[in-house]
């Protein structure tokens, strides 16, 4: 085994680990709005689902130069957000959307997807996904380094709505069938991944 102490290790090199290491990341491509009404539109793949009992799931945005992404101050702001997940035929116009913009742009500029109105939240969200969430501030948690500064927004949203398409979900059973919604994972840095070869495990009772 090679032994890295992760005290040795630069920021870069430690984030260059942790994003190689935890493969497969799904996808979480975001809508918000801003103050000011303009709709941002962003992919992070540090997210995951956290609890069993409130539908729950968590998104970390990374800050540069100490300053929040557009996501995360509106999410601040405006305390709501559509959470998508990014499906094989939209995996180009979501790396579209990793471009850097000033915040009165709006990434929906760079893409031909139409929006599609919420029910339950007044920020909308992209019609041509197979699944949204669409989902309130449930908890902000910002993690700091060892002086204090904030480095990365941590949100945990709380799922208000549920939005599939007839295509990927079993109604009486619930089912999601991950081959129809073809999702993209995140590897490390330019690399993804698609759903490959699956099998089952049962577990011990």
């Amino acid at each position: 085994m090679i032994n890295l102490p992760a005290n040795k290790l630069s920021p870069r090199e430690q984030y260059k680990l942790l994003s190689g290491s935890i493969i497969p990341r799904p996808i979480a491509w975001i809508t918000t709005q801003s103050t000011t009404g303009v709709i941002n539109l962003a992919p992070f793949s540090f997210t995951t689902g956290i609890s069993n009992q409130l539908p729950l799931l968590s998104v970390s945005i990374l800050r540069e130069g100490q300053q929040p992404k557009d996501t995360a101050a509106n999410l601040l702001a405006r305390r709501e957000a559509v959470v998508h997940m990014v499906s094989i035929d939209l995996a180009k116009a979501m790396n579209q959307t990793a471009a850097s913009l000033p915040p009165d742009l709006s990434e929906l500029n760079l893409i031909d997807l139409p929006l599609v109105a919420s029910t339950e939240i007044q920020v909308p969200g992209l019609q041509a996904t197979l699944v949204r969430f669409e989902t309130q501030l449930y908890q902000y948690v910002p993690i700091r380094d060892r002086t204090g500064v904030i480095i990365t927004d941590l949100f945990i949203l709380e799922i208000r709505q549920f939005h599939f398409a007839d295509t990927v979900l079993d109604l009486p059973s619930l089912h999601v069938n991950s081959a129809a919604l073809e999702p993209v994972a995140r590897l490390a840095g330019p690399t993804y991944a698609k759903l490959g070869q699956t099998f089952t495990l049962r577990r011990p009772k």
